[in-house]
């Protein structure tokens, strides 16, 4: 595993493209999103993102320096040059695309809904049903998410709440003040596995990415869309990762299966 050395910083006012200027690259990353992006509360910051991150910079010749941001905040941050990149579970979607640029799509997971156990939810095998029973219950997700955007679209008669945090939605689905969570199956299992989550399950109805333009093709690097030349140097830093099975090996790491995306042309 790559050991990231550098310190989360809290984003500033201050304009700053780094990675031109001092061969360093300003990553923003969520940090509380694991698998995908986690930072402690001394402000180091791991996770899947943090390795791709690190993979990339090596073979770029850069250093890498996170910093820690809210999920909606990173496009406004990055639009403002506060950060060079985005690399925090970011779906590659066409209402982002209309805002920023974005990498080759480097990972992909299926999303599921979480239920009590005993939920009638829980027997529901097959879409149709599914919408018709969601009808009406409250519905975690995280805010500005593809997830949000998802519901917002196919489940118009759920009670939605939004979440600044995992953790938030987390907590309000353990206490019952939601009925079901969507989100990616990262984030399911990040929950299942806790004290928490013991009485709760997926809803066996895996909804692909692919499946609906709002959950976007992949994972990807958002960077903003005059960075053409940034955008080359970390696509074939990316590539040559994925290619030589470090993605892969990160993958295996946090997830415990291979989520890599294919390096498309």
């Amino acid at each position: 595993m790559w050991k990231v050395l550098a310190m989360a910083a809290v984003v500033t006012a201050t304009v700053h493209s780094a990675q031109a200027a001092d061969g360093e690259l300003v990553i923003g990353t969520e940090g509380a999103y694991p698998p995908w992006s986690i930072a402690d509360a001394s402000g180091n910051v791991s996770g899947f993102d943090a390795e791709v991150g690190q993979l990339v910079c090596e073979k770029m010749g850069v250093k890498c320096r996170f910093v820690v941001q809210a999920f909606d905040g990173l496009i406004p941050a990055l639009k403002a040059k506060q950060i060079d990149a985005i690399i925090s579970g970011m779906s590659i979607t066409n209402e982002r695309k209309k805002e920023i640029g974005f990498s080759k799509g480097y990972g992909d997971l299926p999303n599921f809904f979480v239920v009590q156990k005993t939920d009638d939810l829980a027997k529901i095998m097959d879409w149709e049903s599914l919408i018709k029973a969601l009808a009406d219950k409250r519905v975690g997700v995280q805010s500005g998410t593809t997830h949000a955007r998802y519901i917002n679209k196919h489940l118009p008669d759920v009670d939605l709440k939004t979440y600044d945090t995992l953790d938030q939605m987390q907590i309000d689905l353990a206490s019952g003040r939601v009925d079901v969570s969507f989100s990616d199956l990262s984030a399911a299992d990040d929950f299942l596995a806790k004290p928490d989550g013991s009485s709760f399950q997926l809803i066996d109805v895996p909804i692909d990415s692919k499946s609906d333009e709002t959950l976007g093709d992949a994972v990807g690097i958002g960077l903003r869309k005059d960075d053409t030349e940034l955008k080359a140097k970390i696509d074939t830093a990316l590539c040559a990762a994925i290619a030589d099975g470090s993605v892969a090996k990160a993958s295996q790491t946090w997830f415990k299966m291979d989520i890599t995306h294919p390096c498309e042309p």
